[in-house]
C-alpha cells in the first residue's frame, strides 16, 4: 500500500453508515437515521453496551460517551471501596444533535427534540425539546425559542442540506458573493 493510499485513509472523514455499524457491533444500542461524525471505537467508553441512542441522532466529532467514574480509583485503598466501579446507563433521545467536544456522563438521560452546543459537559438529564449549553451543560432555552432566534437572526439559514461541497460553494458565491469576496 503506497503513501498516499495510507494518508487517504487516515484523513477520510468517517462513514456514517459504518460507523453507526461499529456502535452497534460494540453494543450500543442505537436506532435509525443516526449519524457519528467521528472513530465510533473513541466516542464510547469502556462499557459501549450501557449506551442507549434514540432515532435522528447526530454525533458531532470529538463527542465522549463515559459511562463510568474513574475517580473512585481514589478510594480504592480502602477495603470499603477496593473493588468498586460506578457505572451508570447513558440514554440519548430521538432527533438530537450532540455538538463537537461534547461529554456525556455517566447517568444521563437525554430527552427528545434536544441541542446540545458545542465542548457541552452534560452531568445531568436534559429534558425534552430544549437547548443546552456549557460545562456543566444548562437548558438555555426551549427548541421553539431557539428556532425564534434564528429567524430574528442575520444568519441566514440556506437550503444546502444534501449538496456536494462545490453545489454549496457555487450557492454561496451566487447568493452572498461579498461573503465570498472578504474570503479572498
Amino acid at each position: 500500500m503506497g503513501l498516499k493510499t495510507i494518508i487517504k485513509k487516515i484523513l477520510r472523514k468517517p462513514d456514517n453508515d459504518d460507523e453507526v455499524a461499529v456502535a452497534r457491533a460494540l453494543g450500543v444500542k442505537i436506532g435509525d437515521g443516526c449519524n457519528i461524525n467521528d472513530n465510533a471505537r473513541r466516542v464510547f467508553s469502556m462499557e459501549p453496551y450501557m449506551v442507549t441512542i434514540g432515532n435522528k441522532v447526530t454525533i458531532a466529532p470529538e463527542v465522549r460517551f463515559v459511562t463510568h467514574d474513574g475517580a473512585i480509583g481514589v478510594l480504592r485503598v480502602n477495603d470499603e471501596y477496593k473493588n468498586k466501579d460506578i457505572i451508570s446507563p447513558i440514554e440519548i433521545g430521538n432527533n438530537v444533535f450532540i455538538g463537537i467536544r461534547t461529554i456525556i456522563m455517566p447517568g444521563v438521560k437525554i430527552g427528545d427534540n434536544v441541542i446540545i452546543g458545542a465542548q457541552s459537559v452534560v452531568t445531568k438529564n436534559i429534558p425534552d425539546n430544549s437547548v443546552a449549553v456549557g460545562s456543566p451543560a444548562k437548558v438555555i432555552c426551549s427548541l421553539d425559542e431557539y428556532k425564534a432566534k434564528l429567524s430574528s437572526s442575520n444568519k441566514p439559514i440556506m437550503p444546502t442540506k444534501g449538496m456536494t461541497a462545490e453545489e454549496k460553494k457555487e450557492y454561496i458565491i451566487n447568493n452572498y458573493p461579498e461573503w465570498f469576496e472578504k474570503t479572498r
